[in-house]
Formats: structure tokens, sequence, C-alpha cells
């Protein structure tokens, strides 16, 4: 089974979740980075080292600009039931080559790690994991971050959004205190929180990323203004048009272009009016939800 350009990647099945809800979000003209999404044949074939396989890989990869990113898309991954996230590896600031097909072993290899295997037997998910790929263009981000379409402690309307300078990776791995955003559905900005962003993550020379200090007085400077709060509350509206459900995303700016890098349905929204307003964040990565 071939690679497909990322759009073209609507089978569940063999393409996986990730691949699948970002295939219909470039369709749906979202502002989706180009990338390919590699089936569960082909990744299980260049994980156990087959070359016809990493020949097919790196001839798919070829219409892509480097740096590229690549990350898991596991059947059943990013579902109402099961977001993955944080489980399986990452790979950024990829140039292609024999480096191309390391990520896709280790990705593939990340998936039997313990923990993964741990939180499948937890949602009790049968057999073994089959794993997808997707590889994109890398957005080299000035901020990014995450979005909530709905308050996730509560249930509410509100979007709450966190953001870093740098690559999202300061976010979603809990690298820094994120700034966060609570907003209306209007656009207008219920609260801002500066976060603690001493660090940031960047695509480093020769591959792979890098952290480098934050000064101080940006560290606590708010990585978002206004008009792109504005931009983000449209994209999730956007969303609201193309997906159903509640939506987790991963958002980046490079520059004033806005991109969208994963969506995701949002696992266990609460209603609203369960309200328990004792939100905590594990390193400041993520909001914790309610068990």
């Amino acid at each position: 089974m071939s690679a497909v350009p990322l759009e073209q990647a609507l089978d569940e099945a063999l393409f996986g979740g990730k691949a699948c809800q970002l295939a219909v979000a470039a369709r749906a003209g979202l502002p989706v980075p180009a990338g390919v999404a590699l089936p569960v044949p082909l990744v299980e074939a260049v994980a156990g080292g087959d070359r016809a396989a990493t020949v097919a890989l790196d001839r798919a990869l070829c219409p892509l600009k480097p740096p590229l990113a690549a990350r898991s898309s596991a059947v059943g991954e990013d579902s109402e039931q099961a977001s993955f996230a944080g489980q399986h590896a990452t790979w950024l600031n990829l140039s292609g080559g024999p480096r191309a097909a390391e990520a896709v072993r280790a990705i593939w290899q990340s998936a039997r790690s313990p923990a993964a295997l741990s939180y499948r037997r937890r949602l009790g998910l049968p057999g073994e994991p089959r794993i997808a790929v997707v590889v994109q263009e890398l957005v080299a981000a000035d901020c990014a971050g995450v979005l909530f379409s709905r308050d996730p402690v509560d249930g509410s309307a509100d979007l709450v959004i966190e953001g870093s300078w740098g690559l999202g990776e300061a976010v979603v791995t809990g690298l820094v205190v994120p700034d966060r955003f609570r907003v209306n559905r209007d656009g207008s900005v219920r609260e801002r929180a500066p976060g603690l962003k001493d660090m940031l993550v960047s695509p480093a020379p020769g591959g792979g990323t890098r952290r480098t200090e934050v000064p101080a007085e940006r560290a606590k400077q708010l990585c978002l203004d206004d008009s792109q709060v504005r931009e983000l509350v449209a994209l999730a509206l956007r969303c609201d048009e193309v997906f159903t459900g509640a939506h987790d995303l991963e958002w980046a700016f490079r520059v004033r272009d806005l991109f969208l890098l994963q969506r995701r349905a949002l696992t266990r929204v609460p209603a609203a009016a369960q309200v328990k307003k004792e939100p905590s964040l594990e390193g400041g990565s993520r909001w914790q939800l309610p068990t």
C-alpha cells in the first residue's frame, strides 16, 4: 500500500485517526500544512527494515519541502474515546532520507512502549497497535499551542487557548507554563493570564530541535495579541462547521500566518452544570479532565 497526499487519507483503518482528521480539515480549506499519509502496511514494512518500503517512503516525501515533521496516526487515535495525546513519539525537523525511515521506525516502536500499551489496556483496546504516520512540512513557529473549543474543566462554551514562544512542543510536553486565554465565541477575551515561558523549542541546525532560554521580560510577555486570538476563534468556529463535537486543536503562527497542526475530539467534556472549578495543570501542558 502506497503513501497518499494527506487530503486523500480518509480511510481510518489504513491511515489512522490523526491523518483522517487532517484530511477532512485540508479538504475543507483549513490551513493544514502540506503532507503525506503513510498507511499501516507501509509503516510496518519500514519498521521491519524492508528496503523496497524504505525506497517507497523516500519517493513519497519528494513533493514535500524540508524540514519535515513526522507524527503517529494510530488506528483509533484522536477519537472521542481515546486521544493518545503524548503516548507516541513525534520527530521534528527531518530532512528526509535515512532520518525519515528512522523516525517512522521510532514512531512504530513508541506505540509498543510500556506506557503506550498500558494506556491501551486501560481503554480496553484489543490486539496489537496499528500505526500509520503523518509526515508534514514543519512550521517553524514564532508561537504555538493548543485551543479547546469548550472549557475542558467545567464544560462551558468558553474557548480556552494556551500558547508559548516557538514550537508547540514546549506547551504539549509541559516544558513551560503557557499563557492562557479564556475567550467568548465572538472573539472578546474574558481573561488573559500570562505564563512563565522561560524556554522555547526551535528547529536545530542539522535536524531535531533545541531548547533556548527566553529573557525574563519576554518570558512574561503574552505571546498572542487580540487579532491573533480572533483568528484562533475563527479557526475554531470553522472547525465547528466541519467536525462534530468539541475540539482540541494544536495551532502555530509563523509570522502572521496561522496553521492547524492537529485536530482531535476533546474527550470527556463534563456537562456545563457539573461545575468543579479546580483546574490543574500537569507541567502546564494540558488541562486535567475529571475522570
